[in-house]
Order: structure tokens, then C-alpha cells, then sequence
């Protein structure tokens, strides 16, 4: 193709490399939440979104936004939690259409039991191999790419300046 820039040896080779890792990591996350909490890394993050915004409740439009589901997706997921009681939907009071998800204290105590071995499993999956210069590194990398895929910075919010002890 004319004007395509194709990628030289070094960029193939970050790329290849970039997306096993990051391939691998999603499935190694996933592995270990479902063996150990019974759910998977997307559900995980639902109950984390929700345990750090106020009142631990936010409205279903804004948290799909927020863990980069679509609607329906994430309807199914807090349908999940809401058999085992960790999430309840309650009415918008300000609009009839809309629903909150509201983490209850069952599922505020199931995340703070998973999220022990998660972050276990994140620190020694990423952060123990690298060095405090690689770690600024990583973090600069991802806001450069969270940069891009993100332009309205709809997920940029969600992380911005918050601490997330729970991740």
C-alpha cells in the first residue's frame, strides 16, 4: 500500500513483544481471580470502580464508561454480582431511566479478600521484574498510549489522581 508506514525491525519486534505480554498478563489476571475469588479481572474491576467512588455508588451509564464496557456488557456482569448480593441496582432519584450500581458490604469484603492475591499476582507479574526507572518508564509509556486511545479521557478521569490500594 502506498503511504502505509510500515514498521521497521525494531518496532515489529516491541510490538510482537508488547502484545504477548500484554496478552499474557490479561490471561495470567483472569487465571488468578477466577481460581482464588471466582471472578474474572472485568467483574474485579466493577467492584474496585465502584468500592472507590462515593458512597461506593455510581450510576450504570457512568460505570460502563468508567471500566470501558458497553452497556450491556456491563449489565451482565452486575447482574452476576447481584445474585451473589456484593451489588444492588437502585433507581436514579434525578432520572427515571437511569440505575445505580451500589457495591454493597458483602461485596466490599469479597474484594478486599481478592484483592490480596491480585495485587500479589500484579507485583509479581510486572512490577518485580522491573527496576524504579523501568516502573517510571511503564508509567510514562502508558499515559503516552492511554493518551491516544483515550482523547476525551473518559478513562483518564476514572484513574486520575486516586489512589486504588484495591487495584
Amino acid at each position: 500500500m502506498a503511504g502505509t508506514r510500515w514498521l521497521d525491525a525494531d518496532e515489529q519486534r516491541a510490538w510482537r513483544v508488547f502484545v504477548a505480554a500484554t496478552e499474557l498478563l490479561a490471561d495470567a489476571l483472569d487465571r488468578q481471580l477466577q481460581s482464588e475469588a471466582g471472578m474474572t479481572h472485568a467483574a474485579y474491576v466493577v467492584l474496585v470502580i465502584l468500592s472507590e467512588a462515593p458512597d461506593r455508588a455510581m450510576r450504570m451509564s457512568e460505570l460502563a464508561r468508567a471500566t470501558n464496557s458497553s452497556q450491556s456488557r456491563l449489565s451482565h456482569v452486575v447482574a452476576r454480582h447481584e445474585e451473589r448480593g456484593w451489588v444492588r441496582r437502585e433507581r436514579c432519584p434525578t432520572d427515571r431511566r437511569g440505575q445505580i450500581a451500589v457495591l454493597t458490604d458483602a461485596g466490599f469484603d469479597v474484594l478486599a479478600a481478592a484483592a490480596p492475591g491480585h495485587v500479589d499476582t500484579v507485583r509479581r507479574l510486572v512490577f518485580d521484574g522491573l527496576s524504579p526507572i523501568q516502573v517510571e518508564q511503564l508509567g510514562a509509556i502508558s499515559e503516552a498510549f492511554l493518551a491516544v486511545l483515550d482523547p476525551d479521557g473518559r478513562l483518564s478521569a476514572v484513574l486520575g489522581g486516586r489512589a486504588a490500594p484495591l487495584v
